[in-house]
């Protein structure tokens, strides 16, 4: 799980909005798209890996994956929440 203290500080590397913890629902969903190859990130590349959990930008438009704990804050691997709708 992402730190709290980490969580207060950590912004959209694109537009420096706040983020907050995506919640189960949408990490399941996230992660069914995954299994069935239909999720893209950003940069246009099928996610692979399977996520731990997520950081959705304050205007709920990317998420930014979770893995081992570690936010991946790169925009090419934020995820489309539109793909998830």
């Amino acid at each position: 799980m992402v730190d709290a203290e980490l969580l207060k500080i950590l912004v959209c590397p694109e537009n420096k909005t706040p983020v907050v913890l995506a919640d189960d629902a949408l990490i399941a969903k996230a992660n069914a798209a995954i299994e069935a190859k239909t999720l893209k990130n950003r940069g246009g590349q099928a996610v692979e890996e399977r996520i731990d959990g997520g950081l959705v930008r304050e205007d709920q438009v990317y998420m930014y994956p979770i893995r081992d704990d570690i936010p991946i804050m790169l925009i090419d691997e934020a995820i489309p929440l539109d793909q998830l709708i």
